[in-house]
């Protein structure tokens, strides 16, 4: 993904009904599924927060829309993170 046009956000609301604003890093398919993967965006209020890191997020097709949800296990979670990590930092190496 180019940032020649800047980074791109996008706003999610949680299970609470609180709106979290994330900035886009990068995506990948895993077993036939798409992910994305967002850094929640820099505010004030949450620079100390312990889970202010990489958010991961499932893209389902419903009636014909591209809806976000979260993962569902940990298994899968833990598989498609390692794979974000190395592609980041695979990008740095170079």
């Amino acid at each position: 993904m180019s940032d020649e046009f800047g980074p791109t956000f996008i706003t999610v609301t949680d299970e609470d009904g609180n709106e979290i604003a994330l900035e886009f890093i990068d995506a990948l398919e895993y077993n036939g599924q798409m992910y994305q993967a967002f850094f929640p965006a820099e505010t004030e209020d949450n620079e100390d927060d312990p889970d202010n890191g990489l958010v991961i997020l499932k893209v389902i097709h419903e009636d014909g829309e591209d809806l976000l949800s979260t993962l569902d296990s940990d298994e899968e979670l833990e598989a498609v993170y390692d794979l974000f990590m190395e592609n980041l930092f695979q990008e740095d190496s170079e």
